[in-house]
């Protein structure tokens, strides 16, 4: 099997080139994050990924996390592994210096955190969660709450959940019945039960904080109704210690297609009296607390379709290279590494530009998200923040969708030994699968991306994102050569795509929003597609700049190649995406109502 090596060289390029490195250290607070420093950081990440967790990869899939008596026990290497990361640091990368984090931005954090989801998906979804637990408590949480659990969480002692779903309800939240029953003494007595917990119970740290949804006894119905509380594991004592066993048990684990070392819990509250948990900001706005957890999550869920889609990737193409089979379709005397058949190649091509083209696209969002909290001028700010929220569901949908299509191809360049186990390529098939569901489907993701997005605000953030692809389309257009002209001319279809259907969508959406919703996925896909198709001509551009000034790195022609590629075989399906969002409504009625 191949071992994992982080792309140091294109993650580098696309922080400084794309997402602006230069420009994000020099915002307040984060004056540290120099290019220097972040080589280093990301040096020593890509060790960890490759030699501690990249290992365990394979192993923890055939081995997978284990339930017995209330408790689970992860697979063999995950519990070392995960204390030399606490020991390392890694879990308080971006998070607040004040509680014990290094305060760095989330590009930085992006890239690390790209690192471990490419070594090792099942061993990252456990801080990824901690993560989005910790923004939770930093943003609501009460100075106490903060006191008590943040410093422990940050540096990964303590690890954190979010528990949302319950069988009945799945992602209608409306539908959850938890409830919360007020004590005397200022807490509350948490009752019910919360399915597909990730790392809702494990022996890799001292302590787990769950954040639970829960509705008090006269809550209003529906989501306006839910309150956000912490119920730990262990209690806390006054003086930090930990205390008596809490009422909130992993009751089993679920039995998935992928990611087996991470255990999926169903997790019951209050079976033996009552789970003790605490009141997180105001009552009845849980919801909205929650949402600070599910968007941080989204968009970690993207970076898992980005980070599978580069180690799929990797092997495929360490594989076509060393696999000779056949002659040469031009003719051969001796059959050659398949890597030199053109089906492969436009193949691993696919998976290639694909996966810069995500690298792109994601990096650049977090930038623009440390903006929105950094910069001194509030108008950028909230400029930032619109572009953040709109590219979101983008990043959570298009990313995880092309992950999935590359972890495919994987197999497929494999042939008949990526469908055995042992190659490994089928692993990070079923690794991927989940991505495109939880934290919100793909479905989920394209609806806020039509309705809140876009609709609610008449498109005006898109149409900003339509003027920043023009202006880089006009930088194409005055490039010379084949490679820029078919660039250019894909951005171009790909940008009149995008406004055609989102035009549609803005004038439509209250007229017959059925009909738009129909087309609601395609048009995720078209805003990934063209979006990434942008970050390509961008790096191609940057890449000519760096050739004409005499550098002789084959890196810069092989990124406008690579571009030249997408431009080519992916943003072909541009316009096509656009006749299905405009057109496509009125006949997927007309089927449903005959059909189904």
């Amino acid at each position: 099997m191949s071992i994992y090596f982080a792309p140091y060289k294109d993650m580098l390029f696309v922080m400084r080139e794309l997402a602006g490195l230069d420009k994000v250290s020099a915002l307040p607070g984060f004056e540290d994050a120099t290019p220097d420093t972040v080589e280093v950081i990301l040096d020593e990440a890509g060790k960890f990924a490759t030699e501690v967790l990249a290992p365990i990869n394979a192993s923890g899939d055939e081995e997978g996390a284990r339930w017995a008596d209330k408790a689970v026990t992860m697979p063999k290497g995950f519990k070392e592994a995960y204390q030399q990361f606490v020991e390392a640091g890694w879990n308080g990368v971006a998070c607040n210096p004040e509680h014990g984090g290094q305060g760095l931005p989330k590009l930085v954090a992006a890239a690390v955190q790209e690192t471990w989801k490419s070594s090792n998906m099942a061993f990252s979804l456990c801080p990824l969660l901690t993560l989005g637990a910790i923004e939770a408590l930093e943003l609501y949480g009460s100075p106490e709450q903060k006191d008590m659990y943040l410093p422990n969480m940050i540096q990964g002692t303590w690890t954190g959940t979010m528990n949302l779903t319950e069988p009945q309800a799945g992602s209608d939240l409306a539908a959850v019945r938890t409830r919360a029953v007020p004590q005397a003494d200022g807490t509350y007595r948490v009752f019910g039960q919360k399915i597909f917990i990730t790392y809702g119970d494990h022996d890799m740290a001292e302590n787990i904080v769950h954040l639970v949804l829960a509705r008090l006894p006269d809550a209003p119905e529906g989501v306006k109704g839910i309150s956000l509380f912490v119920v730990p594991k262990f209690m806390v004592n006054a003086d930090g210690s930990l205390g008596e066993r809490n009422d909130a048990y992993c009751v089993s684990i679920e039995h998935k297609l992928g990611i087996h070392a991470s255990p999926t819990c169903v997790m019951a509250f209050g079976d033996n009296g009552g789970a003790k948990g605490f009141l997180v900001g105001k009552e009845n706005e849980g919801l909205k607390y929650m949402f600070v957890m599910m968007n941080a999550a989204r968009y970690a869920v993207g970076l898992e379709g980005l980070a599978i889609g580069e180690r799929a990737y990797q092997k495929a193409v360490a594989y076509a290279r060393e696999r000779v089979q056949g002659r040469a379709i031009e003719g051969s005397p001796a059959p050659v590494a398949i890597v030199r058949h053109p089906d492969i190649r436009r193949m691993l091509m696919v998976m290639r530009s694909s996966v810069e083209a995500m690298r792109g696209l994601a990096y650049t969002v977090a930038a623009a998200h440390d903006a929105a909290v950094r910069h001194p001028d509030p108008e950028e700010r909230k400029r930032n923040q619109a572009f953040v929220d709109l590219m979101i569901p983008v990043v959570k949908g298009w990313l995880t969708e092309t992950g999935n299509e590359i972890a495919y191809l994987g197999v497929q360049v494999h042939g008949g030994m990526g469908f055995v186990e042992e190659t490994g390529a089928a692993q990070f098939m079923r690794d991927a699968r989940i991505t495109t569901i939880y934290e919100g489907t793909t479905g989920i993701q394209a609806n806020d991306l039509i309705g809140r997005k876009i609709a609610r605000e008449g498109g005006a953030t898109l149409k900003a994102v339509i003027g920043l692809i023009h202006g880089t389309l006009a930088e194409v257009q005055k490039q010379s050569g084949a490679d820029f002209a078919a660039i250019g001319s894909a951005l171009g279809r790909g940008v009149a795509a995008i406004t055609e259907a989102g035009t549609y969508i803005a004038t439509q959406y209250g007229q017959d929003v059925r009909a738009v919703a129909v087309g609601a996925v395609p048009f995720l896909r078209l805003m990934g597609i063209v979006c990434g198709g942008w970050q390509m001509a961008r790096a191609a551009l940057v890449a000519q700049e760096k050739i004409a000034a005499g550098d002789t790195d084959p890196f810069y022609p092989a990124k406008i190649a690579t571009a030249r590629f997408f431009a080519d075989h992916v943003m072909a399906a541009a316009s096509g995406l656009a006749q299905v969002v405009t057109q496509g409504g009125a006949s997927a009625l007309a089927l449903h109502e005959e059909m189904f």
